[in-house]
């Protein structure tokens, strides 16, 4: 993204979520967010549809063009005409574009919103009889959710048709339907400079902006499903998932696929649209989460983006209920909850999912989401799991033994401690596990890795990033660069090199020696050199020259405060 881009995006998430947190009045965020991120979600598809419809108006009425028709044969005005809307649906579903009724239109929520009580709707016939809450905007809304369930099969189910009953006043919707229609999803320049931005990505970006603004205003709720951007972008960029199967079975909002979508158009083309033919670089998105609402914002949050996905066909618990038991996925990354503690059944004890051996202790679930995650690995497919510090030295329970296994078997490729403060909901500390079931010498577009069997990255990422507010740290897009090439340097043996107190290329036997502790600090040693230049070593010995001449001194004052008290008649 450029600095134009980037510029025009934070003066539209400043003030768009300026404006609509104003209009929550006092409205829990966890009720106000589905408003928003629904209202948003009608926005795209209402725009995206209008958007294929001048495109199709074009074409029909162009000789020259392949789907020219004949006005005799194809009616201009094909609404409410099944026959003509049946025909000419297709092409709006070959670009992934939902059909999007009359009553669910944009333009008509926005006209309707502002109509006296008592005047009839605009797509009703003259004379029916309207119910007295068909009044209310909520109600408009709602119409509008299920009409566009009604007639789009993905999307049964997914929609929050719930605005009738919540406690924001008409008013206050119509004006936030007035915000989101008064902004320009459209703009083609920012202060006098071009824009390469089309409705989607913006609406998309904002949307993914809200669902980062709600999480923080929910505090430890909101960081249950959203994982912070910076995180995923690290994690992203790690695995570089150009081509295949994407699952995270943990999804939340479904920001890893966003990312995945997003590393995919910056680097190597577009993702799967709509079930199109694939084609060289692109991805397929599996995912399970067991919160239904959240659930819900994922399956919105893919829709506006055009992505295809699978989510089971409805929320449930990964780890009771697997949902893709046949899934074997090329990357699978996910943000489980950290020490889930709630979790065993004994229908569990002999699930395939566990290695031979290696039950998960029934008090804590990091190593059920782990062998869960490897199970489902493509026999080149490699993972990414953020899990809480302890995982790396735990033995209690017998967690050391399950990763000693995953050690021993080479499943484990790096590991990177993270700095805290990082999430919303916690402040434990967490590291992320990087696994794979091919270390021998796996491809990665044309990139080919050299054979890293019983070779294990250890990165220390504990003082990278920036406070970016008194609560909260992030990473910098510097932060990301330096350790994804770090990364990538040591996969493919290019350029590596170990970097005392930041990453170090242990052996097998390395590892060993350590008891199977997979804690970075263990391996990558303190820096050299300090802030002042001056090597640890030689500022360690200096400054403890320093405290004895101060301990010296502080003896010497004491026996003259000693004796000038004595001199008084006094004693310490």
């Amino acid at each position: 993204m450029d600095q134009v881009e980037q510029q025009f995006f934070n003066d539209l998430e400043k003030k768009l979520w300026t404006s609509a947190d104003k209009l929550r009045s006092n409205l829990d965020a966890a009720v106000y967010k589905h408003i928003a991120l629904g209202l948003l979600f009608l926005k795209y598809v209402s725009d995206a549809f209008e958007e294929r419809q001048r495109e199709l108006d074009a074409h029909f009425r162009d000789p020259a063009h392949d789907y020219y028709m004949d006005p005799a044969d194809f009616p201009e005005d094909y609404e409410g005409n099944v026959a003509a809307e049946r025909e000419v649906r297709d092409y709006y579903t070959e670009k992934n574009v939902f059909w999007v009724p009359v009553e669910a239109r944009w333009q008509t929520l926005m006209e309707c919103a502002q109509l006296p009580p008592k005047a009839p709707l605009p797509w009703n016939k003259p004379g029916k009889d309207e119910p007295e809450e068909m009044r209310s905007v909520g109600w408009l809304i709602d119409n509008a959710m299920e009409a566009i369930e009604r007639e789009n099969a993905k999307l049964k189910n997914v929609l929050n048709k719930n605005f009738a009953s919540t406690e924001l006043e008409s008013a206050k919707l119509a004006d936030l339907i007035a915000l989101f229609s008064d902004t320009n999803f459209h703009a083609t320049e920012y202060k006098g400079q071009p824009l390469n931005l089309q409705a989607k990505d913006i609406l998309g970006h904002i949307y993914e902006y809200f669902l980062g603004e709600f999480a923080l205003a929910e505090g430890k709720k909101g960081g249950q499903y959203y994982t912070p951007k910076s995180i995923v972008s690290l994690i992203v960029n790690m695995l570089q998932p150009f081509k295949g199967r994407v699952y995270d079975p943990a999804m939340g909002s479904g920001g890893f696929f966003v990312q995945s979508e997003d590393f995919i158009e910056q680097h190597a083309g577009k993702s799967t649209k709509g079930g199109g033919n694939k084609a060289s670089g692109q991805i397929s998105v599996y995912g399970q989460e067991s919160n239904p609402t959240t659930w819900k914002l994922a399956a919105m949050n893919m829709a506006i983006r055009g992505i295809d996905f699978n989510f089971g066909g409805g929320p449930g618990d990964t780890l009771q209920n697997d949902l893709h038991p046949d899934l074997r996925a090329d990357y699978v990354m996910a943000n489980p909850p950290f020490n889930m503690k709630e979790w065993w059944s004994e229908k569990l004890a002999n699930d395939p999912r566990w290695l031979p051996g290696c039950t998960p202790p029934q008090g804590n679930a990091n190593f059920a989401w782990l062998q869960h995650m490897l199970y489902h690995l493509a026999p080149t497919g490699s993972l990414a799991l953020l899990l809480a510090n302890g995982s790396m030295s735990s033995n209690s329970n017998g967690e050391g033994e399950i990763r000693k296994r995953l050690v021993e078997d080479d499943f484990v490729e790096c590991m990177v401690a993270l700095p805290g403060q990082l999430f919303t909901n916690t402040q434990i500390p967490a590291c992320i596990w990087f696994l794979t079931r091919d270390k021998v010498n796996g491809f990665n577009l044309n990139k080919k890795k050299r054979d890293r069997r019983r070779q294990f990255l250890f990165i220390d990422a504990r003082q990278m990033g920036y406070m970016k507010d008194r609560v909260l740290r992030d990473f910098t897009g510097q932060d990301i660069q330096k350790i994804a090439d770090t990364f990538h340097a040591w996969q493919q043996g290019a350029g590596y090199e170990d970097v005392k107190g930041f990453c170090f290329s242990a052996s097998l036997d390395e590892v060993r020696k350590q008891e199977h502790v997979l804690t970075p600090g263990r391996y990558v040693g303190a820096e050299d050199q300090t802030e002042d230049g001056d090597l640890f070593a030689d500022k360690m010995a200096r400054l403890t020259l320093q405290l004895a001449d101060q301990f010296a001194e502080s003896t010497k004052l004491q026996g003259e405060i000693k004796k000038n008290l004595a001199g008084l008649g006094y004693e310490l």
